[in-house]
């Protein structure tokens, strides 16, 4: 099984490792770095620009619902011209993950329960809509806790073998009180206790790229604060929907659910061969 340790500091990386496949991300250049940059948009969602190569690469996130195949960004420049580039989706087959809830509320909500999901789906909707005009030039991540990978992202779930959602971020395994940091410089767009996430704190690094931590149990931090990379934001638990302790943390990138560990680099990951 795959398992990663985040344990050192790793080297850092200008752009997010390419993988163009459903919960992926694509890098498509769209114009020369000597242009202002381009609003580019992936299915009517804007997307990240960063300048690398030369160019302004747009980074694409790639949702897990995305069927393989041709998809295309579309580019507005400064002139009103709407030019297209386009790109391959592969597929890709995610594994299969059974587990075993022991609390059924969490598997099986009450009425009042589903009353509070859905108003707090709409209050994670919202955050992860977020777009904010600051200019990135790298983005370097680092692991936002010391410990071990027990889930990784895209698994087909299966609670009390009930069908739920793809897993849509990676579980980071350590000890309750364990030190979670930013990845990546930005501010705190939310923080809170939900049903499922438990106490979650909501990171907008700008332009649509947004970090949520779950199953906190402390968060040192409050919303509208700037943090830098590595500032403590809280501390590993397991609130809300959890088998044991351990941080939940997805990325989201314009809007759209991506695989966190693609943010890292390649020697960050042990794949185990």
């Amino acid at each position: 099984m795959l398992a990663l340790l985040f344990s050192v500091p790793v080297q850092a990386q200008i752009l997010p490792r390419e993988s163009p496949v459903p919960g992926g991300i694509a890098v498509v250049p769209v114009a020369a770095e000597t242009e202002p940059a381009p609003e580019v948009y992936f299915d009517d969602q804007r997307v990240l620009v960063v300048p690398h190569a030369g160019k302004w690469q747009a980074v694409v996130g790639l949702p897990l619902s995305l069927s393989p195949g041709p998809q295309a960004v579309q580019v507005n420049d400064r002139n009103g011209q709407r030019r297209e580039f386009s790109f391959i989706v592969q597929p890709k087959d995610y594994a299969e993950q059974r587990l075993v809830v022991k609390d059924r509320r969490m598997v099986e909500p009450s009425a009042k329960d589903l009353a509070r999901i859905a108003r707090e789906t709409e209050i994670i909707r919202k955050v992860f809509a977020t777009w904010s005009d600051r200019p990135l030039t790298s983005l370097q991540f680092a692991p936002p806790a010391r410990g071990r990978i027990s889930s990784v992202f895209g698994l087909r779930r299966y609670f009390n073998d009930q069908p739920r959602q793809p897993h849509s971020g990676i579980d980071i395994a350590g000890p309750v009180g364990t030190p979670v940091t930013a990845p990546f410089a930005g501010i705190v767009a939310n923080t809170g206790e939900y049903f499922f996430n438990g106490r979650t704190i909501f990171i907008d690094h700008g332009q649509g790229l947004i970090s949520m931590f779950n199953h906190l149990s402390r968060i040192t931090v409050k919303s509208g604060a700037r943090v830098a990379a590595g500032d403590k934001i809280g501390e590993i638990g397991m609130t809300g929907r959890v088998t044991g302790p351990h941080l939940h943390w997805t990325v989201s990138l314009n809007n759209s659910r991506v695989d966190p560990a693609l943010f890292l680099p390649q020697d960050a990951v042990d794949n185990g061969n």
